[in-house]
């Protein structure tokens, strides 16, 4: 047994034990741990049983310890109506298409039944599920920050994994960071460049949206430098719709609330080609290409990694049945990824292709709300001009949301997996915020300069009322 695996024993039976005492400060734990579970000395399962692992272990017994506190009768579910409908048409429509992909399995025999329904639908909902632990136990303000500072910190302990492992030096020509990153990423943190790209493109700008919540320059100074620690890291991913995504982000939430901030945009890539000069050139990788004749183009392949050429073949499929679609897999399952095979695509990099092509458009028009509402929600908390707490969730939230609907346009994937952990746990402490400070506009008005949340305070641990989130 390794050091590291050691010590994963120790912290996940010491969380497991505190559970039965506190199970949301465990499920704090639970969600830090996914910064080092994905490592490749992690064990993934247990005496070779399929999805017996010490993480899988560890969200069991806080499942099964908040259970224990609600049937104590502790919490009310006050999730808004409309937020349970949208959920439980998500699930239904993830299902339905495991279903369909489990009674037609072309292109899939060589993979076991327990491997299908452990990878395509208990893994699906497994990540959600200690979001929606995280908003039912967010029910005092001590905990909402506790929450913040655990997603903030995966993304934080996952970029300092990165910087610590890709030399600046690989960063010196597009094509050395590629490959370094592609290699190292995988291999020393387990998780993809693609995905670890996006994570990092959102988390940057999530952790400047906390500024607003400390006055002491020395604490801003801190929070500035972890969110440009992030952003390095980030750009040692080699990632490129990460880069979009990055830019993206950082761009509409200035426009929306930031503005200052644009005066600095154009310093931005002076600081890259003077420091990182190997990222601009992988994010510019396709361009001022010249031919035989000497004049100038774009090659589209090489710039989307050829993505051009399989999209026209996967939108073709899609109009083929385009109102439901082809069930889960439907890229293997069509055989489209066979044609492809010398590229290595099994999947279409384009969530939303990937999406319609499994769940056609009805599948698509049932999910794709949720996100408009998250987005919605989030963004009316990002302006909140009274509460600088509710500004600082807002701004988590639209950050890494936004990242994945950016990326989700090379890459990604709508289906919950374990990079999008701390993203959905963003959406559900968003959830909780935006409740309770509805719950508090209701019962106190709300003058020019004050605050949206009550000031009495108790212990950040003290059980609550459904009445709402105490300070």
């Amino acid at each position: 047994m390794s050091i590291r695996v050691a010590l994963l024993t120790v912290v996940v039976t010491g969380l497991a034990i505190y559970a039965w005492r506190n199970w949301f400060v465990s499920l704090c734990g639970l969600i830090l741990l996914m910064a080092v579970m994905q490592h490749p000395d992690m064990p993934t399962n247990i005496g070779g049983i399929q999805g017996l692992n010490p993480w899988n272990i560890l969200m069991a017994d806080i499942l099964l310890a908040w259970a224990m506190t609600r049937s104590q009768g502790r919490y009310v579910w006050d999730m808004p109506r409309y937020v349970n409908i949208l959920l439980i048409l998500y699930l239904g429509v993830v299902v339905v298409g495991f279903l369909r992909m489990m009674v037609d399995r072309p292109g899939l025999e060589h993979l076991s039944i327990g491997y299908l329904v452990s990878e395509h639908l208990i893994n699906c909902v497994k990540w959600v599920i200690p979001s929606l632990l995280l908003f039912d136990g967010c029910r005092t303000k001590g905990r909402v920050y506790m929450a913040m500072c655990c997603i903030l910190g995966l993304y934080f302990l996952l970029a300092l994994q990165v910087a610590k492992h890709i030399s600046p030096r690989a960063a010196v020509s597009g094509d050395a960071l590629s490959y370094t990153a592609l290699k190292i990423i995988s291999n020393n943190i387990g998780y993809s460049r693609v995905n670890m790209s996006m994570m990092l493109s959102g988390a940057s700008w999530a952790i400047f949206a906390m500024l607003p919540l400390f006055r002491r320059w020395k604490w801003r100074l801190l929070i500035l430098a972890a969110g440009i620690i992030v952003a390095y890291a980030q750009a040692l991913t080699g990632g490129r719709m990460g880069y979009v995504a990055w830019a993206t982000v950082g761009l509409i939430l200035c426009m929306i609330r930031w503005r200052k901030a644009l005066l600095f945009a154009p310093l931005v890539p002076l600081a890259i080609v003077l420091i990182l000069p190997g990222t601009m050139e992988r994010m510019l990788q396709g361009t001022g290409q010249v031919d035989a004749a000497g004049e100038e183009y774009t090659d589209e392949a090489e710039m989307t990694a050829d993505r051009m050429l399989i999209w026209p073949y996967v939108i073709e499929k899609i109009g083929e049945s385009p109102g439901l679609g082809y069930g889960r897999q439907a890229m293997v399952r069509t055989r489209l990824s066979g044609q492809f095979a010398h590229l290595g695509f099994s999947h279409p990099h384009n969530a939303y292709l990937e999406f319609m092509l499994d769940n056609g458009l009805l599948g698509f028009m049932l999910v794709m709300p949720f996100y408009g509402v998250v987005m919605w929600q989030a963004m009316r908390l990002f302006l909140d001009r009274h509460s600088t707490l509710c500004a600082a969730v807002g701004g988590m939230t639209c950050a890494l949301v936004l990242a994945l609907l950016v990326a989700a346009m090379g890459s990604q994937t709508f289906y919950p997996r374990e990079g999008s952990l701390g993203m959905w746990a963003a959406i559900m402490l968003m959830f909780r915020v935006a409740v309770e400070r509805r719950r508090q506009l209701a019962v106190l008005p709300v003058r020019q300069g004050s605050a949206a949340w009550p000031q009495n305070r108790v212990a950040s641990g003290t059980p609550l009322p459904a009445s709402g989130l105490r300070t």
